[in-house]
């Protein structure tokens, strides 16, 4: 008899709390276009596009209980990203436990950084230079230019180990987002997570892009003209940047600029509201990048880079950017300090004093 009372035994089971799942199975499917991207900042279309592209490294986790799908994984992750909300008040949304948040935005980030960001943001090729510069010189005047670099600090909980060194000069803890833009907003270089108490100049100097255009092989041997000068292709830096053959700055205003100086800060200035917006656009879809991110820094990290290929690929999938209410100003962008780090000798004056000439002969 006990034998058999054993043999009939039930089988093992796992305790799983039954959390709600109404929102995202009953509410979600019947969202509007426009509720897509206001919750998810971007449509349905767009994000089963990005699960299409994710498939092969976002592989199904097998456990005991039931598992959560691709979809449901990759908008757990864009809900973390695009509102910088806790894990726990996420799982409550979406009916999963915060641990099963944390695994879907390590895992999503993680894939991004493996298909999306090679993809999304990719240095230019020779034609591609050329297409960027011929749209900058259409649409803002300025010959030979491929695009516009500028920085931007990342909230972050102050790390155990060498903390001081991530505080940054506003008196809060940071890492340091540095891109650069081309004509129409679109990231095709990004360095980040350096701390945020490194000066822009020393950021510039760490990143590949110092080391290869400091050697000239960032750009393609491309030359032209301007004001009487032969240039190669060159980006907009702010004042704080180390002036370069490639990399030209306004002059510093110090009450004795000429009239042909202020023209020169003025159009210079205009050309870079293109890379204020785009990093504007970047933390208002990624409100994430906005708040204090008590993350590990380099999962930290890997959220900045994920959500700058997101950036592009909103951008060139024709999402709506919608200003939301109650935004955090962009106290986040790194304010230029007119100083040069040590070690870096400036050049490019006969650059700019070129395009200075070329800006008189078209005013």
């Amino acid at each position: 008899m006990v034998l058999d009372s054993q043999s009939r035994r039930r089988k093992p089971s796992v305790w799983a709390f039954n959390r709600a799942s109404e929102w995202w199975n009953v509410v979600v499917p019947g969202f509007t276009n426009a509720q897509w991207v206001q919750n998810f900042r971007m449509s349905e279309e767009t994000l089963d596009f990005l699960c299409n592209k994710l498939r092969p490294v976002m592989k199904q986790d097998i456990s005991f209980r039931e598992c959560v799908t691709l979809k449901k994984r990759v908008a757990i992750a864009l809900w973390k990203l695009a509102t910088g909300s806790e894990y726990r008040s996420i799982g409550h949304l979406f009916g999963v436990s915060a641990t099963t948040v944390c695994r879907c935005v390590q895992e999503f980030c993680a894939a991004a950084e493996t298909v999306l960001v090679p993809e999304q943001i990719r240095f230019p090729n020779e034609e591609k230079f050329r297409e960027m510069a011929a749209y900058n010189e259409n649409r803002w005047g300025l010959p030979h230019c491929v695009g516009t670099i500028d920085g931007s600090h990342i909230p972050i909980l102050a790390p155990q180990e060498y903390h001081c060194d991530y505080f940054n000069r506003k008196g809060w803890h940071s890492i340091i987002l540095q891109g650069v833009v081309d004509g129409k907003g679109l990231f095709w270089n990004v360095f980040a997570g350096v701390p945020g108490s490194l000066h822009d100049a020393r950021v510039l100097r760490l990143s590949t892009l110092w080391e290869l255009a400091s050697q000239g092989n960032h750009f393609p041997a491309h030359t032209r003209n301007i004001g009487g000068v032969t240039a190669g292709y060159y980006l907009l830096g702010d004042s704080a940047s180390p002036l370069q053959n490639w990399l030209l700055k306004p002059f510093q205003d110090t009450g004795r600029l000429t009239p042909e100086q202020h023209l020169f800060n003025r159009k210079f200035s205009r050309a870079r509201v293109v890379v204020e917006n785009a990093f504007g656009r970047l933390n208002g879809r990624w409100r994430c990048l906005l708040k204090r991110n008590d993350s590990d820094t380099e999962l930290v990290k890997s959220m900045v880079l994920t959500c700058c290929a997101l950036h592009n690929l909103c951008e060139t999938h024709g999402e709506t950017y919608v200003t939301e209410r109650n935004t955090p100003a962009a106290a986040t962008v790194v304010e230029p300090v007119a100083a040069v780090a040590q070690g870096v000798e400036e050049e490019g004056r006969d650059v700019r004093e070129g395009l200075m000439r070329h800006f008189l002969s078209n005013a």
